[in-house]
């Protein structure tokens, strides 16, 4: 475990497990589910790569090959492969770390973190790189936050969710929480409230992923394309050496 400290805030890095945040301190708040007892997709903040969120059945085509992914939530492939790989720490201090892995899949390839953390907030900048053929990608982060006291969550599309629990490309006004749905264009800042702490959280990434359904978590998750975008559209064709960059804030104030 990796521990980084600035100002009143800790976070607790696992390598192990993903690469994943651990958990935030801030002060006395506790931002992250920290309990591992439900699985990998549930606790903490971990990277999603080479894809991010469900890919429908776990296929899709590219120039002219027919993919099939592992099924890990059947029917279909969710939130990549680094999520569950085990990342090598290539440098680390008292307020940054950075990380890598190989991706585990047919187009091979390589995924980077670098964390940086000061008083203010913590930066998370997610990368993935094409090596020997070319590939398509998506990135983004899963982070679990405890439930708070209030969300300011709100955007001006949503992407239609059909039968199978997938997005589709038709986009609509936002539907009423509780959601597990795919959205774009955030009309305000998107912030949680917790107890003498407000969180922001900012990305350059144009999706966002908002599971507000159970009782304990609120997961607001920026993706560089929406959910199944191998098929969809909204990925990133990368060639051989070229790389896929994304920033992921989070920003804290009392």
């Amino acid at each position: 475990m990796i521990e980084m400290e600035a100002g009143q805030a800790v976070v607790f890095i696992d390598p192990e497990a993903g690469g994943r945040i651990a958990q935030i301190r801030v002060g006395e708040v506790a931002l992250l589910k920290d309990d591992r007892s439900g699985g990998p997709m549930i606790w903490g903040c971990y990277p999603m790569a080479p894809w991010a969120g469900r890919v429908r059945h776990g296929q899709f085509e590219f120039d002219d090959q027919r993919v099939q992914l592992p099924q890990n939530l059947p029917p279909h492939a969710i939130h990549g492969t680094v999520y569950t790989s085990e990342w090598q720490v290539v440098d680390a201090g008292r307020d940054y770390c950075e990380m890598r892995c190989d991706l585990a899949w047919q187009f091979g390839g390589t995924a980077h973190q670098h964390l940086t953390l000061d008083e203010h907030g913590l930066t998370c900048m997610l990368s993935v790189y094409a090596v020997q053929q070319a590939m398509p990608a998506v990135v983004g982060w899963h982070p679990c936050f405890r439930k708070p006291l209030q969300a300011d969550l709100e955007f001006e599309s949503m992407h239609v969710r059909d039968h199978e629990y997938i997005a589709t490309a038709t986009l609509v006004d936002p539907a009423p929480h509780p959601w597990d749905d795919a959205f774009v264009q955030p009309r305000s800042p998107l912030r949680l409230h917790y107890p003498g702490l407000t969180l922001t959280l900012d990305s350059d990434c144009d999706t966002w992923v908002v599971y507000d359904e159970p009782a304990d978590i609120t997961c607001v998750e920026p993706q560089s394309g929406p959910p199944d975008a191998f098929t969809i559209g909204g990925f990133t064709r990368l060639e051989p050496g070229e790389l896929l960059q994304r920033r992921f804030s989070l920003l804290w104030g009392r």
